[in-house]
């Protein structure tokens, strides 16, 4: 018989019942280091005094309105992304597969608009993931995602991740743009060069296409900047963003430079629950936390003491892990064994990591974890290795 809660998660036996930073308490009092931040999206961590605040005094004002009307705090917010990055203006969704759609949808309706109706079709990476409806499944390309759903969504061609040559050959008549994400979480947390992305800018102004960035996982903070491509010294023509935009509370958007976000017309696109007062209360909030001086810097710097870390732990257990990967505050190690199996090693002492492709161990922790913290991060990923590791290693 299915369960009420359709079974579409395998759950781990864990029901927690309240936060306070980088720490989660279960329902039968176990106390676990969060170093998953709810894949990447709880930015400040559990029980943020101003996150919290910011939450409770909008909610006891008004909640939703529609975009029928004016949203103060979504002018603020998108006053405050155009300030801080390359866009003109920025659409509020929910979520970051939402966010991919609109972003498809913005450089198809762009190329339209320029009196080039003829190119829809967009370059997508092997190993890319861009969401779970049905267009982004087919952007993705995924079979083990497509399964099951019917014939794919035309208009995604897939070349190798990192070839610059694939790319340029994969354009053509019909080719509106590029999507690529900076850094591929769930295929394993492989970053892109930075020469890589200026290849891209560069292509796509070669050819006079569209370069797009989803950056709902890099994102707003995430590597150390607001956004990853910014290491690289480019600007893309639109961007989605998600996951840590609002510190948990559901949330999307997409930035755009002008000369994309001008062809979205009035009644072009939409969304009931974008853009919410509550919404934006809480993602005001978390730009106050990110954007303050030094803040940044500090995702840097710790992501540095985690790196270091990790190469040791690499160094010291050879049976266990194979390499380590990643940028800011999204890392990874490459596991020997089944990944599986060291995630739950972390879980029996009280560390929770995320899985990703490539028999990878994903690291994505708050953005406010201490330097202490991270130690004690470090300290636990050692000890679950310690259990993990084969004989012969532990003889030597």
């Amino acid at each position: 018989m299915i369960a009420p809660l359709m079974p579409t998660y395998n759950r781990a036996d864990l029901a927690f019942e309240r936060g306070e930073g980088v720490w989660l308490w279960t329902t039968d009092g176990r106390r676990f280091l969060d170093c998953g931040a709810g894949i990447a999206t709880s930015a400040l961590g559990h029980n943020h005094p101003h996150l919290v605040s910011a939450i409770a005094a909008q909610a006891a004002r008004v909640i939703h309105v529609s975009n029928l009307y004016r949203v103060p705090e979504a002018e603020r917010l998108a006053t405050r992304f155009v300030q801080s990055t390359f866009a003109d203006s920025v659409f509020f969704c929910n979520s970051g597969a939402e966010a991919n759609e609109g972003m498809t949808k913005m450089m198809r309706r762009a190329m339209h608009g320029s009196g080039k109706p003829e190119r829809t079709r967009i370059i997508c990476f092997e190993g890319a993931f861009h969401g779970r409806t049905l267009a982004m499944l087919a952007a993705t390309g995924n079979e083990k995602y497509l399964e099951g759903f019917g014939p794919p969504v035309e208009g995604f061609d897939h070349v190798p991740f990192g070839n610059m040559n694939a790319v340029r050959e994969a354009v053509g008549p019909e080719t509106a743009g590029i999507i690529v994400e900076p850094i591929q979480g769930e295929s394993g947390v492989r970053p892109a060069s930075l020469r890589f992305l200026r290849d891209l800018r560069a292509a796509c102004d070669e050819f006079g296409i569209l370069l797009g960035l989803d950056e709902v996982q890099s994102g707003m903070g995430r590597t150390g900047k607001l956004f990853a491509h910014q290491w690289a010294g480019i600007e893309p023509d639109v961007l989605a963003a998600a996951k840590g935009i609002a510190g948990g509370f559901p949330m999307g958007a997409v930035l755009a430079r002008e000369a994309v976000a001008r062809h979205l017309t009035a009644g072009s696109h939409g969304t009931t629950f974008g853009g919410t007062p509550l919404a934006c209360a809480a993602a005001n909030a978390v730009l106050d936390v990110v954007l303050a001086p030094g803040f940044l810097e500090g995702v840097c710097r710790k992501g540095e003491f985690l790196w270091r870390g990790l190469t040791d732990l690499v160094a010291a257990f050879p049976s266990v892990f194979a390499e380590r990967r990643g940028a800011g505050l999204l890392l990874a190690l490459k596991c020997v064994i089944p990944q599986a199996e060291v995630q739950a090693a972390c879980r029996e002492e009280g560390l929770l990591v995320l899985v990703a492709g490539d028999n990878v161990l994903r690291l994505a922790p708050p953005l406010v974890i201490t330097e202490p913290e991270c130690e004690e991060v470090l300290a636990r990923l050692r000890r679950a290795a310690e259990r993990c590791r084969r004989p012969a290693e532990a003889v030597a």
